[in-house]
Order: structure tokens, then sequence, then C-alpha cells
């Protein structure tokens, strides 16, 4: 029996709704790519994939994965508890958080976070030396929000609380900076800062986005910071 055109309409309505419910919500929420990215051509700061290569990471980040793709299984994105977000964890342990990421809490021995299990480098650098960190938009690279940098202060320490971060930013990067089309979802942006005075040791970087008021995001890294 054929279908009057009024009864085919809704079927196909019922159907258009049932395949949007069932489809899968992607949360577009950044976090730290790449903590020490070199670009090819030092002049052209190219954030894509074409335009440098990654010698540093987070703590266990797990190579093999396209840039921008981890939102879930593994999930690299970390907000913060917003209700009182200075008191907060400031790196993931995997578990809190209004969204918990992967674990990037201090490793016993510092290095065991790194270059093994699918892991990448920590980043090695020297004081006065440029980083440059990356991370995907997520669809937020035309707004104007703000990533703040912070380095911990002792050398070999654990790792700082929220405040003793917030009193040690050493940079404010523009979160937009970006090649490409900052509102689409895997556009690569980042910014560059010089390395501060420090004793030659290991530090802990924190990068912290803002996206909205109290909304913050967060990625953890340790660097091995050497004199000049």
């Amino acid at each position: 029996m054929l279908l009057q055109s009024s009864s085919l309409a809704a079927v196909v309505l019922s159907s258009i709704v049932l395949v949007g419910y069932l489809a899968p919500v992607t949360e577009a929420h950044s976090w730290l790519e790449c903590v020490n990215w070199q670009f090819h051509n030092p002049d052209k700061k190219d954030w894509s994939d074409k335009g440098g290569e990654c010698l540093g990471y987070a703590r266990r980040f797990p190579l093999g994965h396209k840039f921008a793709s981890m939102d879930s299984s593994p999930a690299r994105h970390y907000q913060q508890d917003n209700k009182n977000p200075n008191n907060a964890l400031p790196c993931s342990d995997g578990d809190q958080g209004e969204e918990p990421g992967m674990d990037e809490t201090l490793a016993e021995p510092r290095d065991a976070a790194y270059n093994r299990k699918g892991w990448g480098k920590m980043t090695v650098t020297k004081v006065g030396d440029e980083i440059c960190l990356r991370w995907p938009a997520k669809t937020h690279g035309n707004e104007d929000s703000v990533v703040m940098v912070a380095i911990s202060k002792n050398a070999n320490g654990k790792d700082p609380t929220q405040k003793g971060f917030n009193s040690n930013i050493v940079a404010k990067l523009k979160f937009g900076n970006c090649s490409g089309s900052g509102g689409k979802d895997n556009t690569a942006c980042g910014g560059c800062f010089p390395v501060p005075v420090r004793a030659s040791g290991d530090y802990v970087l924190q990068w912290r986005w803002e996206l909205n008021e109290d909304e913050f995001y967060t990625s953890c890294a340790d660097l091995r910071i050497g004199s000049k």
C-alpha cells in the first residue's frame, strides 16, 4: 500500500529526529596537544601538521591519535570544578572535575609519564629559549578567550596548587592564534613565549584555558630546564 504524502513526510521526519538523537555529540573543548612545537620555517609560524613537528608532550600523552581527535576514549580535555576553580585540582587525576580528563598527575619518577607505553617525550629546553605550545581550536578559535601558562618556581618539586600556579603565570596567549579557520574543530592553534629564569632542574607547566567565566580547562606537563 502506498503512503500518502503527509504520512510519508511524518515517517521521514521521525527518522531524522531518531538519527539526530542517536548521533554521538562531540564535546568541543580543547587541551594542550603539544608542549614543544618546532616549526619547519621559524619565519612562517604554521601550526598545522605540515608546518612543524612536536618534540615534547603533556604527561601520559598517547601517541598515534589524529590531531584534535581525543574527545573520548580516551578523553583528553579536563574541566576543573567551576564552583571554586582557584582551589580545584590543577592537573587531572582522571576522576575529578566537571569533565574528567586523562591522568596528568605527577609521576614518580617524573620520567615515568613519558616515552613509554606509547606516550610522548618530555620537553627539554633552556632558560631564554622560545617554547611554543599547540592546541586544537575545537570550534572556539574565533572567540576572545585566553590561555594562561604557568611554570612552577621550585625545581624538582611537587605539583603546585592552583593558587600556586596562579602566582607563577609566565605568559598569556591568545587562544585563537590559529592556522586556518578557528571555527573548525581540528584547526591547529598555538602560542610561544620565552622560558623564564629558573635554576637547572625539572618544573611543571600548566596550560589553563578560560573558555567562559570560571570555566577552565587545564593540561600539565614537565619541563627539564637547563641554564643558558
